[in-house]
Formats: structure tokens, sequence, C-alpha cells
């Protein structure tokens, strides 16, 4: 249970929390076999190698390495950087609501999110929303990726927060049982609906 006279803080995530983000939004424009497709995500631009990126690997870096090794898929490669904005499709609207209707509270809100730094940066400039967080950490930045303690303490340490005064939202369960681990309250954020529950159960909302 929360223990809602002590939470007054949240912390969002932000892919696939607050923006909807999948790289095959981008590569089923590019393959016409989903098969293909599939394999491409799975043995080359795989889910470890974009956290790497995450981690603060330089795009650059990482697609020559890939175009090294993976010399005719070189223009599908390069297009995880050159296109990468077409990854997002947009903002998931019912948990950007839910930041808008806290922000009209005065709730104190804070990002931690697995993100590139470099492309961090563009899709802030796209989406308004962001500019409601006091605080945001960034994995690219600090070159520290999520569930590690240390990235939740950079966060907690970096803004005066008491972990227990914090609401944590993820899609990952195991960001979540990381944030738990440094002491804060979290929820495993499945829909908008769920997590406005959760808010209001807390009398965050």
């Amino acid at each position: 249970m929360f223990v809602k006279s002590r939470v007054t803080t949240v912390v969002f995530d932000i892919g696939n929390v607050l923006v909807d983000w999948n790289p095959r939004y981008l590569y089923r424009k590019l393959f016409d076999d989903a098969e293909a497709m599939e394999r491409f995500l799975g043995e080359i631009c795989t889910s470890d190698w974009n956290l790497e990126l995450d981690r603060g690997r330089p795009f650059a870096e990482a697609v020559a390495e890939r175009v090294a090794l993976y010399p005719d898929f070189a223009d599908l490669i390069r297009a995880y950087d050159a296109r990468w904005s077409e990854m997002i499709a947009g903002p998931i609207a019912g948990t950007v609501a839910l930041l808008e209707r806290l922000a009209e509270r005065a709730t104190p809100l804070y990002a931690l999110t697995n993100f590139s730094d470099e492309k961090y940066g563009e899709t802030y400039e796209r989406f308004g929303f962001f500019r409601r967080f006091a605080g945001v950490v960034v994995s690219g930045r600090v070159r520290l990726l999520k569930p590690d303690p240390a990235i939740y303490r950079l966060l907690l340490e970096s803004h005066g927060l008491d972990p227990a005064a914090c609401l944590f939202i993820d899609d990952s369960l195991a960001n979540v049982e990381g944030a738990r681990a440094v002491g804060m309250h979290a929820a495993h954020f499945e829909s908008p609906d769920q997590v406005e529950r959760t808010l209001m159960e807390l009398a965050l909302l």
C-alpha cells in the first residue's frame, strides 16, 4: 500500500509512458516483409544495441560499427539515426493529460528516462509538455541506465528529493523494482486509466 501522506512528487519515465516509441513505426515503411523486419530488429539493430545508445554511445559510432558488420543493410541501419524521429508515433494522450492535471495542482514533476542524449534534445523541442518537468535525468547524458540504483540516486540527490515522497511511473517492471529498491514508491505503467487510479489513491488527483 502507498502512504498517502508521504507521496507529494511524481517522476515519469518518458518512452512508452508519455510518448509512443517503437522502431517498427519507422521500419514498417522500409520493409515489405514483416518477418524480415523482425529479423533485422532482432539480429542487427537490436534492443541491446539500442540500449547502448541510451547509455550514451554516439549514434555515428554505433551506426558505423553495424554498417561494417552488415554492409548489405547499410541504408536500413543508417535510417535508425537519420529517421529516428519517425519511431515516435506521438504522445500518449491519456498520460499527458494526467501530467497536465498534476501540473495544474502544482505537483512537483520530474522525469527519469533511458534515452539517447542526442535524440532527447529534438524530442524535447517536439513535445511542449516536456517543459512541465522541474528536472530530468537522461541516461545518455549521465551514462547510467535504469535499473542501476545509481541513476535513481542521482535524480534524488541532484534535486533534493526524499525517495519516500516520490512516485515513479515506468513501463518496465525491472525499472519499477529498481525505484523501489532505493526507497521510492513505484507503479508499473499499463495504461493511463490505471495510472489515474493510482494517482487518485494517493490523493494526487
